[in-house]
Protein backbone atom coordinates (compact mmCIF):
# COMPACT_ATOMS: atom_id res chain seq x y z
CA UNK A 1 0.00 0.00 0.00
CA UNK A 2 1.37 3.38 -1.08
CA UNK A 3 0.82 6.24 1.38
CA UNK A 4 1.69 9.89 0.89
CA UNK A 5 1.07 13.15 2.74
CA UNK A 6 0.52 16.41 0.84
CA UNK A 7 0.82 19.70 2.74
CA UNK A 8 -0.59 22.90 1.25
CA UNK A 9 0.35 26.11 3.10
CA UNK A 10 -1.01 29.63 2.48
CA UNK A 11 -1.08 32.68 4.78
CA UNK A 12 -4.78 32.05 5.43
CA UNK A 13 -4.86 28.31 6.03
CA UNK A 14 -2.94 25.05 6.09
CA UNK A 15 -4.35 21.86 4.58
CA UNK A 16 -2.95 18.36 5.01
CA UNK A 17 -4.11 15.51 2.77
CA UNK A 18 -3.42 11.84 3.52
CA UNK A 19 -3.47 9.79 0.31
CA UNK A 20 -3.44 5.99 0.07
CA UNK A 21 -2.96 4.34 -3.33
CA UNK A 22 -3.80 7.62 -5.04
CA UNK A 23 -7.10 8.06 -3.15
CA UNK A 24 -7.70 10.78 -0.57
CA UNK A 25 -8.37 9.27 2.88
CA UNK A 26 -8.18 12.21 5.28
CA UNK A 27 -8.06 15.99 5.07
CA UNK A 28 -7.06 18.34 7.89
CA UNK A 29 -7.73 22.09 7.72
CA UNK A 30 -6.37 24.72 10.10
CA UNK A 31 -7.09 28.40 9.50
CA UNK A 32 -4.96 31.23 10.85
CA UNK A 33 -8.07 33.04 12.14
CA UNK A 34 -9.43 29.93 13.88
CA UNK A 35 -6.68 27.71 15.22
CA UNK A 36 -7.62 24.43 16.90
CA UNK A 37 -7.44 24.30 20.69
CA UNK A 38 -7.27 20.54 21.33
CA UNK A 39 -4.22 19.75 23.46
CA UNK A 40 -3.79 23.30 24.78
CA UNK A 41 -3.52 23.68 28.56
CA UNK A 42 -5.18 26.66 30.24
CA UNK A 43 -5.12 28.15 33.69
CA UNK A 44 -8.80 28.91 34.21
CA UNK A 45 -11.23 29.80 36.95
CA UNK A 46 -14.52 28.14 37.84
CA UNK A 47 -17.32 30.48 36.78
CA UNK A 48 -20.25 28.23 37.72
CA UNK A 49 -20.81 24.86 39.39
CA UNK A 50 -23.87 22.86 38.31
CA UNK A 51 -24.72 20.06 40.79
CA UNK A 52 -27.74 19.06 38.68
CA UNK A 53 -25.44 18.26 35.72
CA UNK A 54 -22.44 17.22 37.84
CA UNK A 55 -20.37 19.65 35.80
CA UNK A 56 -18.84 23.10 35.91
CA UNK A 57 -18.24 25.94 33.46
CA UNK A 58 -14.63 27.13 33.37
CA UNK A 59 -13.52 30.54 32.14
CA UNK A 60 -10.39 29.95 30.05
CA UNK A 61 -10.46 33.26 28.20
CA UNK A 62 -12.54 32.18 25.18
CA UNK A 63 -15.82 33.59 23.89
CA UNK A 64 -17.70 30.72 25.56
CA UNK A 65 -16.82 29.08 28.85
CA UNK A 66 -15.47 25.54 28.70
CA UNK A 67 -17.41 22.52 29.99
CA UNK A 68 -15.84 20.29 32.64
CA UNK A 69 -17.73 17.16 33.72
CA UNK A 70 -17.06 15.50 37.06
CA UNK A 71 -15.81 12.36 35.26
CA UNK A 72 -13.01 14.47 33.74
CA UNK A 73 -11.80 15.79 37.09
CA UNK A 74 -8.90 14.06 38.80
CA UNK A 75 -9.55 13.73 42.56
CA UNK A 76 -6.63 14.84 44.70
CA UNK A 77 -6.10 11.27 45.94
CA UNK A 78 -6.13 9.60 42.51
CA UNK A 79 -2.75 8.31 41.36
CA UNK A 80 -3.69 5.76 38.70
CA UNK A 81 -4.54 6.55 35.11
CA UNK A 82 -7.18 3.84 34.93
CA UNK A 83 -10.48 4.84 36.49
CA UNK A 84 -12.87 2.25 35.11
CA UNK A 85 -13.84 0.65 38.43
CA UNK A 86 -17.61 1.01 38.53
CA UNK A 87 -17.64 0.18 42.23
CA UNK A 88 -15.90 3.48 43.00
CA UNK A 89 -18.42 6.30 42.79
CA UNK A 90 -17.20 9.61 41.37
CA UNK A 91 -17.21 12.38 44.01
CA UNK A 92 -19.91 15.05 43.70
CA UNK A 93 -18.91 18.11 41.66
CA UNK A 94 -19.55 20.45 44.61
CA UNK A 95 -16.98 18.57 46.69
CA UNK A 96 -14.36 18.96 43.96
CA UNK A 97 -14.85 22.54 42.74
CA UNK A 98 -16.15 25.86 43.97
CA UNK A 99 -16.85 29.11 42.12
CA UNK A 100 -13.75 31.25 41.69
CA UNK A 101 -11.39 28.30 42.16
CA UNK A 102 -8.32 28.29 39.89
CA UNK A 103 -7.82 25.06 37.90
CA UNK A 104 -5.39 23.76 35.31
CA UNK A 105 -7.38 22.23 32.42
CA UNK A 106 -6.73 20.85 28.95
CA UNK A 107 -8.98 21.06 25.88
CA UNK A 108 -10.08 17.62 24.64
CA UNK A 109 -12.74 18.86 22.19
CA UNK A 110 -12.80 22.09 20.25
CA UNK A 111 -15.89 24.31 20.58
CA UNK A 112 -18.54 22.72 18.35
CA UNK A 113 -21.49 24.80 17.16
CA UNK A 114 -23.03 26.53 20.16
CA UNK A 115 -21.10 24.38 22.65
CA UNK A 116 -17.98 25.51 24.44
CA UNK A 117 -14.75 23.52 24.55
CA UNK A 118 -14.80 20.20 26.44
CA UNK A 119 -12.17 20.21 29.19
CA UNK A 120 -10.36 17.78 31.45
CA UNK A 121 -7.98 18.04 34.38
CA UNK A 122 -6.31 14.78 33.22
CA UNK A 123 -3.44 16.56 31.51
CA UNK A 124 -1.23 14.94 28.88
CA UNK A 125 1.60 16.10 26.62
CA UNK A 126 2.35 14.03 23.48
CA UNK A 127 5.66 13.60 21.71
CA UNK A 128 6.78 11.36 18.87
CA UNK A 129 6.92 8.07 20.81
CA UNK A 130 5.42 8.85 24.20
CA UNK A 131 2.59 10.73 25.87
CA UNK A 132 3.51 12.18 29.28
CA UNK A 133 0.79 12.02 31.96
CA UNK A 134 1.70 14.38 34.82
CA UNK A 135 1.02 13.26 38.38
CA UNK A 136 0.25 9.62 37.46
CA UNK A 137 2.22 6.53 38.41
CA UNK A 138 1.29 4.54 35.31
CA UNK A 139 2.76 3.11 32.13
CA UNK A 140 0.39 2.31 29.27
CA UNK A 141 1.19 0.68 25.92
CA UNK A 142 -0.73 1.35 22.71
CA UNK A 143 -3.21 -1.44 21.97
CA UNK A 144 -2.06 -1.40 18.34
CA UNK A 145 1.24 -2.88 19.49
CA UNK A 146 0.11 -6.51 19.72
CA UNK A 147 3.40 -8.36 20.25
CA UNK A 148 3.66 -9.11 23.98
CA UNK A 149 7.46 -9.30 23.91
CA UNK A 150 7.66 -5.83 22.34
CA UNK A 151 5.14 -4.44 24.84
CA UNK A 152 7.23 -5.76 27.72
CA UNK A 153 10.44 -4.38 26.17
CA UNK A 154 8.95 -0.88 25.86
CA UNK A 155 7.63 -0.94 29.40
CA UNK A 156 11.03 -2.01 30.75
CA UNK A 157 12.79 0.74 28.79
CA UNK A 158 10.79 3.35 30.69
CA UNK A 159 11.12 1.58 34.04
CA UNK A 160 14.88 1.18 33.63
CA UNK A 161 15.35 4.83 32.66
CA UNK A 162 13.29 6.07 35.59
CA UNK A 163 15.09 3.65 37.93
CA UNK A 164 18.50 4.95 36.85
CA UNK A 165 17.46 8.56 37.29
CA UNK A 166 15.92 7.95 40.69
CA UNK A 167 19.11 6.14 41.72
CA UNK A 168 21.19 9.08 40.50
CA UNK A 169 19.01 11.50 42.44
CA UNK A 170 19.26 9.34 45.56
CA UNK A 171 23.06 9.17 45.32
CA UNK A 172 23.31 12.94 44.96
CA UNK A 173 20.96 13.51 47.88
CA UNK A 174 22.66 13.75 51.27
CA UNK A 175 19.81 11.73 52.73
CA UNK A 176 19.67 9.27 49.86
CA UNK A 177 20.45 5.60 50.07
CA UNK A 178 23.08 4.27 47.67
CA UNK A 179 22.03 1.34 45.55
CA UNK A 180 18.32 2.24 45.52
CA UNK A 181 16.46 0.80 42.51
CA UNK A 182 12.92 1.12 41.18
CA UNK A 183 10.87 -1.50 39.38
CA UNK A 184 7.43 0.00 39.96
CA UNK A 185 6.13 3.53 39.59
CA UNK A 186 4.67 3.87 43.08
CA UNK A 187 7.97 5.47 44.16
CA UNK A 188 7.81 8.16 41.47
CA UNK A 189 5.90 11.41 41.73
CA UNK A 190 6.57 13.23 38.45
CA UNK A 191 4.23 11.33 36.15
CA UNK A 192 3.61 8.33 33.95
CA UNK A 193 3.72 7.57 30.24
CA UNK A 194 1.68 6.08 27.43
CA UNK A 195 3.80 4.44 24.73
CA UNK A 196 2.51 5.32 21.26
CA UNK A 197 2.26 2.96 18.29
CA UNK A 198 5.18 4.73 16.57
CA UNK A 199 7.51 3.47 19.34
CA UNK A 200 7.32 -0.14 18.15
CA UNK A 201 10.85 -1.34 17.33
CA UNK A 202 12.45 1.99 18.28
CA UNK A 203 15.87 1.76 20.07
CA UNK A 204 16.18 2.53 23.77
CA UNK A 205 18.14 5.78 23.37
CA UNK A 206 15.39 7.39 21.27
CA UNK A 207 12.76 6.52 23.90
CA UNK A 208 15.09 7.97 26.55
CA UNK A 209 15.37 11.18 24.54
CA UNK A 210 11.57 11.57 24.50
CA UNK A 211 11.37 11.00 28.28
CA UNK A 212 14.02 13.68 28.97
CA UNK A 213 12.36 16.17 26.64
CA UNK A 214 8.90 15.61 28.12
CA UNK A 215 10.19 16.05 31.68
CA UNK A 216 11.84 19.34 30.73
CA UNK A 217 8.75 20.47 28.85
CA UNK A 218 6.51 19.71 31.83
CA UNK A 219 8.84 21.63 34.16
CA UNK A 220 8.49 24.67 31.89
CA UNK A 221 4.68 24.29 31.90
CA UNK A 222 4.66 24.24 35.70
CA UNK A 223 6.77 27.43 35.84
CA UNK A 224 4.54 29.18 33.30
CA UNK A 225 1.40 28.10 35.17
CA UNK A 226 2.78 29.58 38.39
CA UNK A 227 3.40 32.90 36.64
CA UNK A 228 0.12 33.10 34.68
CA UNK A 229 -2.94 34.93 35.98
CA UNK A 230 -6.21 33.19 35.01
CA UNK A 231 -7.58 32.96 32.43
CA UNK A 232 -4.52 32.27 30.31
CA UNK A 233 -2.71 29.72 28.16
CA UNK A 234 0.17 27.84 29.77
CA UNK A 235 0.87 25.33 26.98
CA UNK A 236 0.00 25.30 23.27
CA UNK A 237 0.14 22.20 21.13
CA UNK A 238 2.13 22.22 17.90
CA UNK A 239 0.66 23.78 14.72
CA UNK A 240 -0.99 21.43 12.21
CA UNK A 241 2.11 20.78 10.06
CA UNK A 242 4.26 19.75 13.04
CA UNK A 243 1.42 17.68 14.53
CA UNK A 244 1.24 15.91 11.19
CA UNK A 245 4.92 15.01 11.36
CA UNK A 246 4.55 13.92 14.99
CA UNK A 247 1.29 11.94 14.76
CA UNK A 248 0.72 10.84 11.15
CA UNK A 249 4.16 9.99 9.85
CA UNK A 250 5.04 6.30 10.17
CA UNK A 251 7.19 3.70 8.44
CA UNK A 252 4.65 3.08 5.62
CA UNK A 253 4.56 6.75 4.52
CA UNK A 254 6.57 6.91 1.28
CA UNK A 255 6.98 10.69 1.24
CA UNK A 256 5.73 14.02 2.52
CA UNK A 257 5.43 16.81 -0.04
CA UNK A 258 5.21 20.47 1.04
CA UNK A 259 4.49 23.41 -1.27
CA UNK A 260 5.91 26.12 1.02
CA UNK A 261 9.69 26.56 1.14
CA UNK A 262 9.62 28.20 4.56
CA UNK A 263 7.42 25.44 6.02
CA UNK A 264 9.63 22.82 4.34
CA UNK A 265 12.69 24.22 6.16
CA UNK A 266 10.88 24.19 9.51
CA UNK A 267 9.73 20.61 8.94
CA UNK A 268 13.29 19.55 8.09
CA UNK A 269 14.57 21.11 11.34
CA UNK A 270 11.81 19.39 13.31
CA UNK A 271 12.55 16.06 11.63
CA UNK A 272 16.31 16.30 12.28
CA UNK A 273 15.51 16.51 15.96
CA UNK A 274 12.70 13.97 16.27
CA UNK A 275 12.56 11.71 13.18
CA UNK A 276 15.99 11.87 11.47
CA UNK A 277 15.35 8.55 9.71
CA UNK A 278 12.56 10.23 7.74
CA UNK A 279 14.56 13.16 6.32
CA UNK A 280 15.06 11.51 2.91
CA UNK A 281 11.30 11.24 2.36
CA UNK A 282 10.47 14.94 2.83
CA UNK A 283 10.23 16.91 -0.43
CA UNK A 284 9.70 20.53 -1.41
CA UNK A 285 7.01 20.55 -4.11
CA UNK A 286 7.81 22.84 -7.07
CA UNK A 287 5.20 21.56 -9.51
CA UNK A 288 3.31 23.85 -11.89
CA UNK A 289 -0.08 22.61 -10.70
CA UNK A 290 -1.38 23.25 -7.15
CA UNK A 291 -0.26 20.44 -4.85
CA UNK A 292 -3.82 19.42 -3.92
CA UNK A 293 -4.70 19.00 -7.58
CA UNK A 294 -2.52 15.88 -7.43
CA UNK A 295 -4.68 12.76 -7.14
CA UNK A 296 -7.75 15.04 -7.64
CA UNK A 297 -7.72 15.96 -3.95
CA UNK A 298 -9.64 19.20 -4.51
CA UNK A 299 -12.39 17.31 -6.36
CA UNK A 300 -12.60 14.74 -3.57
CA UNK A 301 -13.02 17.50 -0.98
CA UNK A 302 -15.94 18.92 -2.95
CA UNK A 303 -17.55 15.49 -3.21
CA UNK A 304 -17.15 14.98 0.54
CA UNK A 305 -19.42 17.98 1.14
CA UNK A 306 -22.34 16.31 -0.65
CA UNK A 307 -24.87 13.86 0.77
CA UNK A 308 -24.66 11.27 -1.98
CA UNK A 309 -21.61 9.03 -2.40
CA UNK A 310 -21.49 6.87 -5.51
CA UNK A 311 -20.24 3.28 -5.32
CA UNK A 312 -18.32 1.74 -8.23
CA UNK A 313 -20.95 -0.96 -8.75
CA UNK A 314 -23.74 1.58 -9.28
CA UNK A 315 -25.04 1.60 -5.71
CA UNK A 316 -24.74 4.66 -3.50
CA UNK A 317 -24.70 5.99 0.07
CA UNK A 318 -26.76 8.82 1.50
CA UNK A 319 -24.99 10.53 4.41
CA UNK A 320 -27.05 12.85 6.63
CA UNK A 321 -25.22 14.76 9.37
CA UNK A 322 -27.49 16.17 12.10
CA UNK A 323 -26.95 17.68 15.55
CA UNK A 324 -27.77 14.41 17.34
CA UNK A 325 -26.19 11.83 15.04
CA UNK A 326 -25.09 10.93 11.54
CA UNK A 327 -27.07 8.43 9.48
CA UNK A 328 -25.68 6.49 6.51
CA UNK A 329 -28.14 4.74 4.20
CA UNK A 330 -26.90 2.06 1.78
CA UNK A 331 -28.81 1.67 -1.52
CA UNK A 332 -28.36 -0.67 -4.50
CA UNK A 333 -29.18 2.18 -6.90
CA UNK A 334 -28.38 1.15 -10.47
CA UNK A 335 -26.60 -2.06 -9.41
CA UNK A 336 -28.73 -5.05 -10.50
CA UNK A 337 -26.18 -7.84 -9.98
CA UNK A 338 -25.78 -11.01 -12.03
CA UNK A 339 -27.08 -13.95 -10.01
CA UNK A 340 -29.87 -13.20 -7.54
CA UNK A 341 -31.18 -10.46 -5.26
CA UNK A 342 -29.49 -11.75 -2.07
CA UNK A 343 -26.09 -11.83 -3.79
CA UNK A 344 -26.65 -8.32 -5.16
CA UNK A 345 -27.49 -6.98 -1.70
CA UNK A 346 -24.52 -8.75 -0.11
CA UNK A 347 -22.04 -7.36 -2.64
CA UNK A 348 -23.47 -3.86 -2.32
CA UNK A 349 -23.15 -3.95 1.47
CA UNK A 350 -19.57 -5.25 1.28
CA UNK A 351 -18.60 -2.52 -1.16
CA UNK A 352 -20.33 0.07 1.02
CA UNK A 353 -18.28 -0.96 4.09
CA UNK A 354 -14.98 0.14 2.54
CA UNK A 355 -16.44 3.43 1.34
CA UNK A 356 -18.09 4.14 4.72
CA UNK A 357 -14.79 3.65 6.57
CA UNK A 358 -13.11 6.10 4.20
CA UNK A 359 -15.92 8.66 4.40
CA UNK A 360 -15.84 8.67 8.22
CA UNK A 361 -12.16 9.64 8.12
CA UNK A 362 -12.47 12.02 5.18
CA UNK A 363 -15.49 13.91 6.56
CA UNK A 364 -14.27 13.53 10.16
CA UNK A 365 -17.70 12.38 11.30
CA UNK A 366 -17.96 11.85 15.06
CA UNK A 367 -20.42 11.05 17.81
CA UNK A 368 -23.21 8.53 17.18
CA UNK A 369 -23.32 7.07 13.66
CA UNK A 370 -26.11 4.78 12.44
CA UNK A 371 -25.48 2.70 9.30
CA UNK A 372 -28.56 1.30 7.57
CA UNK A 373 -27.35 -1.62 5.48
CA UNK A 374 -29.67 -3.26 2.97
CA UNK A 375 -31.52 -6.13 4.71
CA UNK A 376 -29.78 -9.49 4.25
CA UNK A 377 -31.63 -12.80 4.66
CA UNK A 378 -28.48 -14.89 5.02
CA UNK A 379 -27.08 -14.61 8.59
CA UNK A 380 -23.58 -15.49 7.36
CA UNK A 381 -23.67 -12.54 4.97
CA UNK A 382 -24.49 -10.30 7.93
CA UNK A 383 -21.52 -11.64 9.90
CA UNK A 384 -19.20 -11.15 6.93
CA UNK A 385 -20.32 -7.54 6.53
CA UNK A 386 -19.80 -6.88 10.26
CA UNK A 387 -16.31 -8.40 10.19
CA UNK A 388 -15.41 -6.39 7.10
CA UNK A 389 -16.61 -3.19 8.78
CA UNK A 390 -14.46 -3.86 11.87
CA UNK A 391 -11.45 -4.61 9.67
CA UNK A 392 -11.69 -1.38 7.66
CA UNK A 393 -12.43 0.77 10.72
CA UNK A 394 -9.37 -0.62 12.51
CA UNK A 395 -7.22 1.67 10.33
CA UNK A 396 -8.91 4.76 11.81
CA UNK A 397 -6.81 6.76 14.26
CA UNK A 398 -9.92 7.87 16.17
CA UNK A 399 -11.36 5.64 18.86
CA UNK A 400 -14.38 3.68 17.55
CA UNK A 401 -16.88 1.41 19.31
CA UNK A 402 -19.12 -0.79 17.11
CA UNK A 403 -22.37 -2.58 18.01
CA UNK A 404 -23.65 -5.79 16.42
CA UNK A 405 -25.72 -5.83 13.25
CA UNK A 406 -29.40 -5.77 14.26
CA UNK A 407 -32.26 -7.71 12.65
CA UNK A 408 -33.20 -4.49 10.83
CA UNK A 409 -29.78 -4.28 9.21
CA UNK A 410 -28.63 -1.38 11.40
CA UNK A 411 -25.17 -0.93 12.90
CA UNK A 412 -24.58 1.67 15.58
CA UNK A 413 -21.10 2.96 16.21
CA UNK A 414 -19.50 5.84 18.05
CA UNK A 415 -16.43 7.67 16.79
CA UNK A 416 -14.51 10.00 19.06
CA UNK A 417 -14.91 13.60 17.96
CA UNK A 418 -12.24 16.14 18.89
CA UNK A 419 -12.62 18.70 16.10
CA UNK A 420 -15.26 20.01 13.73
CA UNK A 421 -16.34 17.82 10.83
CA UNK A 422 -15.23 18.79 7.33
CA UNK A 423 -18.71 20.14 6.58
CA UNK A 424 -18.78 22.32 9.69
CA UNK A 425 -15.26 23.57 8.98
CA UNK A 426 -15.85 24.56 5.35
CA UNK A 427 -19.58 25.35 5.29
CA UNK A 428 -22.31 27.18 7.18
CA UNK A 429 -26.08 26.77 7.37
CA UNK A 430 -27.99 27.93 4.30
CA UNK A 431 -29.50 31.39 5.00
CA UNK A 432 -32.64 30.39 3.11
CA UNK A 433 -33.49 27.04 4.70
CA UNK A 434 -31.61 27.71 8.01
CA UNK A 435 -29.98 24.31 7.84
CA UNK A 436 -33.22 22.35 7.26
CA UNK A 437 -32.15 21.24 3.81
CA UNK A 438 -35.60 22.12 2.40
CA UNK A 439 -37.67 25.23 1.68
CA UNK A 440 -41.41 25.76 1.23
CA UNK A 441 -42.77 25.25 -2.26
CA UNK A 442 -43.94 28.23 -4.30
CA UNK A 443 -47.51 26.94 -3.96
CA UNK A 444 -47.23 26.84 -0.16
CA UNK A 445 -45.95 30.43 -0.05
CA UNK A 446 -48.83 31.61 -2.28
CA UNK A 447 -51.41 30.12 0.09
CA UNK A 448 -49.63 31.69 3.06
CA UNK A 449 -49.91 35.07 1.31
CA UNK A 450 -53.68 34.55 0.83
CA UNK A 451 -54.12 33.81 4.54
CA UNK A 452 -51.98 36.78 5.55
CA UNK A 453 -54.01 39.11 3.31
CA UNK A 454 -57.22 37.94 5.04
CA UNK A 455 -55.61 38.54 8.43
CA UNK A 456 -54.45 42.06 7.47
CA UNK A 457 -57.73 43.34 6.03
CA UNK A 458 -59.62 42.21 9.14
CA UNK A 459 -57.32 44.24 11.40
CA UNK A 460 -56.43 47.32 9.34
CA UNK A 461 -58.10 49.70 6.91
CA UNK A 462 -56.60 49.89 3.43
CA UNK A 463 -57.74 50.93 -0.03
CA UNK A 464 -55.53 48.40 -1.81
CA UNK A 465 -52.75 45.94 -1.10
CA UNK A 466 -49.28 45.38 -2.58
CA UNK A 467 -47.61 41.96 -2.36
CA UNK A 468 -43.80 42.06 -2.60
CA UNK A 469 -42.29 38.61 -3.23
CA UNK A 470 -39.73 36.64 -5.24
CA UNK A 471 -40.01 36.19 -9.00
CA UNK A 472 -41.19 32.55 -8.70
CA UNK A 473 -43.99 33.42 -6.27
CA UNK A 474 -45.23 36.43 -8.26
CA UNK A 475 -45.21 34.37 -11.46
CA UNK A 476 -47.43 31.71 -9.89
CA UNK A 477 -49.82 34.30 -8.41
CA UNK A 478 -50.25 35.91 -11.83
CA UNK A 479 -50.51 32.62 -13.73
CA UNK A 480 -51.69 29.37 -12.09
CA UNK A 481 -53.27 31.14 -9.11
CA UNK A 482 -54.70 34.14 -11.00
CA UNK A 483 -58.27 32.89 -10.58
CA UNK A 484 -57.71 32.50 -6.83
CA UNK A 485 -56.40 36.10 -6.69
CA UNK A 486 -59.52 37.37 -8.49
CA UNK A 487 -61.79 35.54 -6.04
CA UNK A 488 -59.85 36.95 -3.10
CA UNK A 489 -60.08 40.53 -4.49
CA UNK A 490 -63.83 40.15 -4.91
CA UNK A 491 -64.20 38.73 -1.37
CA UNK A 492 -62.22 41.50 0.42
CA UNK A 493 -63.43 44.29 -1.90
CA UNK A 494 -59.94 45.65 -2.53
CA UNK A 495 -57.49 45.37 -5.45
CA UNK A 496 -54.24 43.45 -5.02
CA UNK A 497 -51.08 44.31 -7.00
CA UNK A 498 -47.75 42.50 -7.13
CA UNK A 499 -44.09 43.53 -7.20
CA UNK A 500 -41.01 41.37 -7.70
CA UNK A 501 -38.12 41.82 -5.27
CA UNK A 502 -35.02 40.15 -6.77
CA UNK A 503 -33.24 39.97 -3.40
CA UNK A 504 -36.03 37.97 -1.75
CA UNK A 505 -35.67 34.22 -1.48
CA UNK A 506 -38.60 31.92 -2.27
CA UNK A 507 -40.03 32.03 1.28
CA UNK A 508 -39.80 35.79 1.78
CA UNK A 509 -42.68 38.18 1.12
CA UNK A 510 -44.23 41.41 2.43
CA UNK A 511 -47.80 42.72 2.27
CA UNK A 512 -48.01 46.51 2.08
CA UNK A 513 -51.29 48.30 2.92
CA UNK A 514 -51.88 51.32 0.69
Amino acid sequence: MSEEILINVTPQETRVAVVENGILQEIYVERSQKLGLVGNIFKGSVSRVLPGMQAAFIDIGLERTGFLHTSDIVPATETSLTNDDNSTQQPAIESLLREGQVVLVQVVKDPLGSKGARLTTRLSIPLRYLVFIPNYQHIGISQRIEDETERERLRNIILDYLSENLLLTANNDANGTSGKTVKNLSQLDKGGFIVRTAAEGIPDDEIYRDIKFLHKLWDSVVVRADNTYPPGVVYEDLPLVMRTMRDLVHADIERVRIDSKETFKRVMEFSKKFIPEFLGRIEYYKGEHPILDLYSVEDEIQKALGKKVQLKSGGHLIIDQTEAMTTIDVNTGAFVGRRNLEETIYKTNLEAVQTIARQLRLRNLGGIIIIDFIDMQDAEHGRQVSRSLEKHLSKDNSKIAISELTSLGLVQLTRKRTRESLEHTLCEACPTCKGMGAIKTVETVCYEIFREIMREVRQFEANKLLVVASQEVVDMLLDEESSSVEELEEFIGRPISFQVEPLYNQEQYDIVLL
